[in-house]
């Protein structure tokens, strides 16, 4: 068996087309441009590599992109203060506040007060509620999103199906779970603490790797047939990996999204998707 390969380049290019248009139709009725902000305090290489990708990624469907930097020395009432004043500011619809964050940061306290309706991320205990209670409206991280697109788009049957999310991240694993639940999946969540995990993963009628682990999910974990997404993206021996080691896997699973290439063109394509939906929200469109 040779796995079909779930590629989410041109999919993500047909969707970024459509943005594109809709954002230029919404823009010409409107006086405030569509504007993404980034907050970031301090300096880190792999945060600062995504914000050069959200950049690009607002430019490729014409919207504008504020990135917001503060001192790594920057205090709690500092990073909320800023965070704040893009709460006020009308002229910003989405807000992101990036990680890491500097250990004198208290993650948990300048989430809450993140605006819940400027919060494409979906990282404010609000939209995660939402989402959680399947109560629209609400933000879906956009990478769990894209992975569930990508499935959806091959029509992947999910009614039934025994899910298996390893990783149960805030972003990716449990909002992963909840959509497939929502989906009529039997999930489980496992992770580093799962006793006789592979055996767990062999389970799986459709398997999601979360876990920032190159390659650690083998062939002899999978379910003959499976569908495999591999949310991994981890920079080892100078290559990107996922989480999952494609070869063997793909020797045995169904469907499998590949790495480079599988659900990264979806994130940041979905992410503007959130943005999207919050300019509407805030020019009533």
């Amino acid at each position: 068996m040779s796995a079909h390969l779930l590629t989410g380049r041109e999919r993500a290019k047909q969707l970024q087309a459509e943005l594109k248009e809709t954002f230029a139709q919404l823009a010409g009725e409107s006086s405030a441009p569509p504007t993404l902000a980034a907050l970031q305090v301090g300096i880190d290489a792999a945060a600062a590599g995504y914000v050069r990708a959200i950049k690009r990624a607002c430019l490729r469907v014409g919207i504008a992109f504020r990135p917001v930097e503060l001192k790594n020395d920057s205090s709690q009432g500092d990073v909320q203060a800023a965070l704040g004043a893009l709460n006020d500011d009308g002229t910003v619809h989405g807000i992101m506040v990036l990680a890491p964050l500097p250990d004198q940061i208290d993650e948990s306290l300048l989430l809450d007060g993140l605006n819940p309706a400027k919060d494409v991320d979906g990282v404010h205990p609000l939209n995660a509620g939402r989402l959680a209670a399947q109560r629209r409206p609400y933000f879906v991280p956009a990478t769990p999103a894209g992975g569930i697109r990508l499935l959806e788009d091959a029509g992947v049957a999910f009614k039934g199906k025994k899910a298996v999310v390893i990783g149960r991240s805030d972003i990716v694993g449990k909002p992963m779970a909840l959509l497939l639940l929502h989906r009529h999946c039997t999930v489980t969540i496992a992770h580093s603490r799962t006793q006789d995990l592979p055996a767990v993963a062999r389970e799986a009628d459709i398997l999601c790797v979360a876990v920032g682990r190159p390659e650690m999910v083998t062939g002899d974990w999978i379910k003959p047939g499976a569908v495999v997404v591999d949310f991994g993206m981890t920079y080892s021996d100078g290559a990107l990996k996922g989480d999952c080691e494609q070869e063997s896997v793909a020797a045995v699973a169904g469907m499998l999204t590949p790495v480079p290439g599988g659900t990264g063109p979806m994130t940041n394509v979905l992410l503007m998707r959130n943005l999207l939906d919050a300019y509407r929200r805030s020019v009533g469109a």
